[in-house]
């Protein structure tokens, strides 16, 4: 009988330590089980080179969202960021696509503008900025050719 409630004692620490481990693998890795608080807001660019679902969505450097998918629409970039519930995007908020340092990866800067008119949930950010292309510049600089 004592053995039985040793090992009875030795499973639930067993499954303690399991679910311990679960929740800090979700909190350290920022994993979403349930959506969480999250608007969306689409913004479409000329062309978003290299940027990538999931990439970070930012203000002054504070990352305040994910970009949830990029798709086609009429020739442009649809791209869709998921934005933290309590942060209010003014209408003439500019977004640009920007790149961590020379080699780095993509990501989507938000300039709040000064309108006291707000971007609805699943609105649109008109303003947009795309990437600049690297390979394009040098091109234009190595082969002497201006616009």
């Amino acid at each position: 009988m004592q053995r039985l409630n040793i090992e009875t004692a030795v499973g639930l620490f067993v499954l303690l330590g399991i679910g311990c481990l679960a929740w800090l693998s979700i909190k350290l890795g920022k994993l979403e089980i349930v959506g969480g608080d999250y608007v969306p807001v689409h913004a479409e660019f000329a062309s978003v080179s290299g940027l990538k679902k999931g990439a970070s969505v930012e203000i002054a450097g504070v990352e305040i969202g994910k970009v949830e998918s990029i798709t086609l629409n009429d020739y442009k970039a649809d791209v869709l960021m998921k934005i933290r519930t309590g942060v209010r995007l003014s209408e003439d908020t500019i977004a640009s696509i920007r790149t961590r340092g020379l080699i780095g990866d993509k990501f989507v800067n938000l300039s709040p503008g000064a309108s006291d008119r707000l971007i609805p949930s699943n609105g649109t950010i008109r303003e947009t900025e795309s990437a600049v292309d690297l390979e394009e510049l040098i091109g234009e600089f190595i082969h002497g050719s201006t616009r």
